[in-house]
């Protein structure tokens, strides 16, 4: 499966208009974007099945689709590997199953998550017909989850961390498996308006443990998460300013060890598709070594 160096990361995809979803999908194949990744939200993903996914494959011809990410919690294992199945041999080789263990704050049942993980993921070994580790990858932040996405997936899938977040990851990893993370990005905006956007987007994810820890083990502190995030914060996780200012980002995670970037494209709105934005940075990222 060839997810190419970069990608788009949307809400979009799982939150609005479904023909919108399926001319943008299309239209982001043509600008040379690898893979679209069909974002979920801390609260939870109203779309975050492989229905949704299949829909996206059947409008694209090329490029590969990817979950970011599945709750192990919403589904059971046998079910979504019989999901997978269900869905033609040609659709399947461009499906990427991203799956992760969500948050204490969403689920009831939330406990030992790398357990419940590593479980999740033996299940899925053990269905008839499985649904193969070359087919998932994980969201994983936390070195014992780094390490759990290269044994029993394709790699690991973090998600608003800053290039020295992934020379950690493959440096934990090792060489062999895949590092595909997401990059959020604010085009055309100067600093002073690009960090108020930022905070205003960061907000719900502060409010969480797990990346809360996430951000600790990278070295910021209490008071870099405090009052919306610090501006040290805030620079090392989003980027902005035009195609290739935010480019160079990209080449930071990739000098680090990225295999490929996803960009999500900061927007009020979750069920806006930011095509524009799109079209503007497809030129300096997806012609730049960046592309398929």
């Amino acid at each position: 499966m060839h997810l190419g160096t970069t990608g788009i990361w949307s809400l979009a995809f799982t939150h609005g208009d479904r023909t919108e979803a399926r001319e943008a999908a299309a239209e982001l194949e043509e600008l040379g974007y690898g893979t679209i990744w069909l974002g979920g939200s801390p609260g939870g993903n109203p779309r975050a099945d492989l229905a949704t996914a299949a829909e996206i494959l059947a409008a694209t011809s090329r490029g590969t689709v990817a979950t970011g990410c599945v709750s192990i919690w919403d589904r059971a294992p046998a079910q979504l590997a019989a999901a997978y199945h269900a869905l033609p041999q040609r659709q399947r080789d461009r499906l990427l199953v991203g799956l992760g263990v969500s948050h204490a704050d969403f689920v009831d049942r939330y406990h030992k998550p790398y357990r419940a993980l590593s479980s999740y993921l033996d299940a899925l070994d053990a269905a008839t017909p499985a649904l193969p580790p070359t087919a998932r990858i994980v969201g994983a932040h936390g070195p014992q989850m780094t390490r759990l996405a290269a044994a029993k997936s394709m790699g690991a899938h973090p998600y608003l961390v800053a290039p020295a977040h992934t020379a950690w990851a493959r440096s934990t990893l090792g060489e062999g498996p895949l590092l595909a993370l997401e990059q959020t990005v604010l085009p055309h905006c100067d600093a002073d308006s690009a960090r108020v956007k930022a905070r205003t987007m960061l907000a719900p994810y502060l409010k969480l443990a797990n990346y809360r820890e996430a951000w600790l083990r990278a070295g910021f502190t209490a008071e870099d998460l405090a009052g919306g995030g610090s501006t040290r914060l805030i620079d090392a996780l989003f980027a902005w300013g035009n195609p290739d200012e935010i480019a160079a980002r990209l080449t930071e995670h990739r000098l680090a060890g990225a295999d490929h970037v996803a960009v999500q494209v900061v927007t009020d709105d979750p069920a806006t598709f930011t095509r524009r934005a799109w079209r503007d940075l497809a030129p300096a990222l997806t012609l730049s070594g960046a592309g398929c």
